[in-house]
């Protein structure tokens, strides 16, 4: 008999207290622009005005993802790739940090990375309506998958088993923040307006693998067509056009704000940051586990959200920081316009 960890399906990623509500947030949350942190190994992010959100067919508007409106940022920083187990590890080595999966003692694992015995031995604590994910005692960043798994072959994948929290303490380490969710949005869109995917609309365009998520019947089959099972290097497949690897698919991201479906209907027009409070903060991209049978969210355009203080198998993070000096305001969407208006034609 199973259980009930999670007293609702939660396909993409469970949260840690079974009521979804996550814990007082730690003092000092506002958010704050930083520019003193290296801009190495990430990319120049233009800026400008770009239509954010979703209303197609395809989308959740459960999610908030519409309605679709015209946001205009600022420059910025972001990390070419999510940040690796090998830059985490030498953060954890500086400074000592414990993470909050460490802490607790556990996390969540998908099920099909155990053992068949790890299998058995789990099924009281697997999370009811989503079966695919267990409560392991021992997982952690170090562990991903328990206390008998190891990083040593994945330095160069993303470090997951990390909470929002633990993504900010980095991020304040790196003298970096997170990227906020219109900045994310902005970036994996690389330019193309109103694209299903950070190269265009279709899915595998020439047959060809441009990112890492789940192929076959989820979730007992993946038939690994795109070369991967679980996570792949943070640099793997064809970076978008402004130099990004894995925008969608691989790891979920956090974000920097707080989650609220109703957000999108009276958000700011330049730079948005979020709402100014809630209990859950947004994560994006999608990640290895994602399918069109049951979580087509592995788009530029898809929302979703976690308690900030979970961890899970597929759930990461990369880094942005401002534009140091600060950019002439008169000037920040100077550059070139982009035409604002969504394709026509038929939908992917």
């Amino acid at each position: 008999m199973s259980a009930e960890i999670i007293p609702k399906k939660t396909c993409c990623a469970p949260p840690r207290d079974p009521a979804g509500v996550a814990p007082p947030a730690p003092a000092g949350g506002a958010f704050i622009r930083i520019t003193r942190g290296s801009s190495d190994r990430m990319q120049l992010i233009p800026g400008g005005e770009f239509l954010m959100g979703n209303e197609r067919d395809y989308g959740f508007p459960a999610d908030g993802e519409g309605p679709v409106h015209a946001v205009k940022l600022a420059p910025f920083y972001l990390d070419e790739t999510c940040v690796t187990n090998e830059a985490f590890n030498t953060f954890a080595n500086a400074t000592g940090y414990q993470t909050e999966s460490e802490n607790f003692g556990w996390s969540f694992v998908f099920c099909g990375h155990l053992s068949p015995t790890l299998q058995r031995t789990a099924a009281r604590v697997r999370v009811a309506g989503s079966e695919w994910w267990c409560r392991i005692n021992g997982a952690s960043w170090r562990h991903p998958e328990g206390p008998k798994s190891t990083i040593k072959q994945r330095w160069a994948h993303p470090v997951v088993q990390v909470s929002w929290h633990d993504a900010t303490a980095y991020a304040a380490w790196a003298g970096k923040r997170l990227p906020t969710e219109a900045e994310w949005e902005f970036a994996a869109r690389s330019g193309l307006v109103q694209k299903r995917f950070p190269w265009g609309d279709d899915l595998e365009p020439d047959g060809k693998h441009r990112m890492n998520v789940w192929q076959g019947t989820f979730p007992t089959r993946n038939t690994e067509a795109d070369g991967y099972f679980g996570t792949a290097p943070a640099k793997s497949f064809r970076a978008n056009a402004y130099g990004l690897y894995n925008m969608t698919g691989n790891v979920w991201e956090w974000c920097w704000d707080y989650s609220d479906a109703a957000y999108y209907r009276a958000s700011p027009t330049e730079n948005p940051t979020g709402p100014a409070g809630g209990e859950r903060r947004v994560m994006r991209g999608g990640s290895y586990l994602c399918h069109a049978s049951y979580c087509n969210r592995y788009r530029t355009d898809a929302r979703s959200s976690n308690t900030p203080d979970s961890g899970t198998t597929n759930l990461g993070f990369r880094c942005a920081r401002d534009v140091s000096p600060p950019p002439d305001p008169a000037g920040l969407f100077s550059a070139a316009p982009r035409s604002l208006h969504p394709p026509t034609g038929p939908l992917y």
